[in-house]
């Protein structure tokens, strides 16, 4: 039997404030969308744009550095696995939502646009790594597979 894989990788902007929640457990979940924009030309040549809106999740300390340091505007690249899941809605109807489970994610732009996590764009972070012990090199963009 063969095994599944699935691997997300999104560069934008949050849309707006991160929201840090304790489940019962007690772990840490903070809940955000990130706007993917793209240009493309449409069938009559011209420039279009078009923004995706793309829910994450993102867990223990990834998620606390996320609602400590993030906020609405900020750029952010994430990557993590696919995660689908179906619930109820109020009015009774059934309803399904894919979201990405922050695995590991980068800030992007300078000191203001991540509250000071960072003072370089690209900084990277992840759950090993504490934001003062983060290096001050900023990432290559060309270096990105899109």
């Amino acid at each position: 039997m063969a095994r599944g894989f699935s691997k997300a990788i999104i560069m934008g902007n949050i849309t707006r404030d991160p929201e840090l929640r304790a489940i019962p457990s007690g772990a840490q979940v903070c809940s955000f969308s990130v706007a993917v924009n793209r240009t493309f030309k449409g069938s009559d040549g011209e420039n279009k744009e078009a923004v995706s809106f793309i829910n994450c999740s993102a867990w223990g300390k990834a998620a606390e550095i996320i609602a400590q340091y993030a906020k609405k505007g900020t750029g952010i690249m994430v990557s993590g696995r696919l995660e689908q899941r179906s619930y109820e809605a109020k009015d009774g109807s059934k309803r399904s939502a894919t979201e990405i489970i922050v695995e590991d994610f980068n800030f992007l732009g300078g000191r203001d646009s991540a509250g000071g996590a960072n003072e370089s764009a690209g900084a990277a972070v992840s759950d090993d790594i504490a934001p003062d012990d983060v290096p001050d090199e900023p990432i290559d963009l060309s270096d990105v597979p899109f």
